[in-house]
């Protein structure tokens, strides 16, 4: 359903005699246009003006032009009983997740286990080391980051662009900005019928919180299936709280960084947060951004 279906929908439902007006505009519209000398006869000023500022009407090469012929007469044809809480609004159906993405997320929760036990973490780090530990004979721990880091950002930023369905997160976000607007219209009416059934549909519309949570946590459990592991591994090289370093030479190399002087990558330089681990997210963080200016990805929804 586009806005202009939905707004049109809301203004016959709040008043029926809109429905008149819209379809005098329609039929006196030459080439998707119409001027108010065409129409002034048949309609009032005060439902030209709702029609501008609804952008139902907008400007055009002569006059004003229909911003969406097809979505005026979808919204005409509703049979009203939406009864002015919107209720017609249509609701974006939620995605279902695979077995697989199941299998993920059980999977991504068996790994947190291995930030706590210890053999489990020594065995999922001993098996990324098989990948990733030959690279320390090769470049800098510092390098090491960067390069799991860039990894990151890139599988992260396709996961979310295959996974997430942009068009129903726009879809959530129109329906829950439709609701305001007609909420902040029935009060600047003092229209306390409206306003209570408003609010029912906007208790009703709480699903759309959970359908929007479910389509982000999705690519988030893949994020996390291929991040956690790398995460255990370099927490391995460097020493979990205190324990004995994989890699000791790696973890009492010094290096130094602005204002904090010279560290090794165990130092803590914001409370707990280890060197490490502000370098890695720092290289996460730029590395994100610059893969989705590469491809070319939006990552936010956008309006219909």
């Amino acid at each position: 359903m586009s806005k202009v279906e939905r707004r049109v929908r809301s203004l016959v439902n709040e008043d029926g005699e809109m429905r008149d007006a819209l379809e005098v505009v329609l039929d006196r519209a030459a080439d998707g246009e119409v001027q108010w000398i065409d129409v002034r006869d048949e309609i009032t000023s005060g439902q030209w003006g709702r029609l501008i500022e609804k952008e139902i009407l907008v400007d055009g090469e002569t006059g004003f032009a229909l911003a969406d012929p097809e979505g005026i007469e979808a919204g005409m044809n509703d049979d009203g009983s939406g009864g002015g809480s919107g209720g017609d609004v249509e609701t974006p159906e939620t995605t279902s997740w695979t077995k697989w993405d199941k299998l993920a997320g059980v999977a991504t929760l068996g790994a947190f286990v291995g930030y706590a036990v210890g053999p489990v973490r020594d065995t999922i780090a001993g098996a990324i080391d098989l990948v990733l530990g030959p690279m320390l004979n090769v470049v800098p721990f510092y390098v090491v980051i960067m390069v799991i880091a860039l990894a990151t950002g890139l599988y992260s930023t396709l996961l979310r662009a295959g996974l997430m369905d942009m068009e129903k997160m726009s879809q959530y976000q129109e329906r829950m900005k439709d609701i305001q607007e007609r909420r902040k219209e029935a009060k600047d009416r003092d229209d306390d019928e409206a306003l209570d059934a408003i609010q029912e549909e906007q208790m009703d519309a709480m699903g759309d919180q959970l359908g929007m949570f479910k389509e982000q946590f999705r690519p988030m459990v893949w994020i996390m299936f291929l991040t956690i592991p790398a995460f255990l591994w370099m927490f391995w090289v460097i020493g979990y709280r205190g324990s004995d370093s994989a890699y000791p030479d790696v973890a009492s190399q010094e290096l130094v960084v602005p204002l904090a002087g010279t560290v090794t990558w165990d130092t803590g330089i914001v409370g707990p947060i280890q060197m490490w681990i502000l370098w890695y997210f720092l290289c996460s963080m730029a590395f994100t951004q610059l893969v989705q200016k590469s491809l070319n990805i939006q990552m936010s929804p956008s309006s219909s």
